[in-house]
């Protein structure tokens, strides 16, 4: 499984999952842009909104959990939506600081729905403290697939991090067979996507008109 090569993961312009800039015209279109409707920030922040809902389709479909032989659990989920916002953020990255930006505005979008999510889940009190510590988890796991793909990190490093951040309770457990070959597969998925987000074109890539490898029936 994801041995092919990486592709644009663009959405074709007839796409009914395309989500495009509405054209208005005339008097309209003259309102809105007086309310500053087309403003560059206007504009990022809508687009931010569906890349944020690429990422959520990708994260919370059982799919997901069905081909990696996963638990649908708060902890996986977050350690999923982590790896899904760090694929997106590097890509956005390649296009300098316009990129960067952007990214910005995800990562707030990002932040608004684990705060959601955790509350969610039940914890009301000390939801700050709760944050905090997922911050500081979500800029671990960063660090760490960047640095697993530096050109001195060892072939399986990849492989290594997502066990530890996704697979494994504590970081420290040994793989079963089953869990060590979802974990390879995972590795495999991971750089086709950044492979394919990288050929992915701008525009796509900025209104969020693209799609992850879709994963339904897919086994390991």
């Amino acid at each position: 499984m994801f041995w092919s090569k990486p592709c644009s993961l663009a959405l074709p312009k007839d796409s009914p999952l395309r989500i495009d800039e509405p054209d208005y015209v005339g008097i309209r279109r003259f309102i809105l842009k007086l309310m500053m409707f087309y403003s560059k920030q206007s504009m990022s922040i809508r687009g931010a909104n569906v890349i944020y809902k690429r990422i959520i389709a990708q994260v919370d479909k059982p799919a997901i959990y069905d081909v990696f032989n996963l638990e649908k659990t708060f902890k996986i989920t977050f350690s999923l939506l982590v790896l899904h916002m760090w694929l997106v953020l590097r890509r956005l990255k390649e296009d300098g600081q316009e990129g960067v930006d952007l990214g910005q505005y995800v990562y707030e979008i990002y932040n608004h729905d684990v705060e959601l999510r955790v509350s969610k889940a039940g914890v009301n009190l000390l939801l700050a403290k709760w944050m905090k510590e997922l911050e500081r988890i979500f800029y671990g796991n960063v660090v760490a697939y960047d640095a697993a793909l530096l050109p001195e990190a060892k072939p399986n490093e990849l492989q290594i991090k997502l066990w530890r951040n996704v697979f494994s309770d504590d970081g420290t457990t040994t793989p079963d067979n089953t869990d060590l070959k979802a974990a390879q597969a995972m590795a495999r998925y991971v750089r086709r996507e950044l492979g394919s987000l990288s050929l992915t074109d701008k525009e796509s890539i900025f209104s969020g008109n693209f799609s992850f490898t879709p994963l339904e029936n897919m086994p390991l």
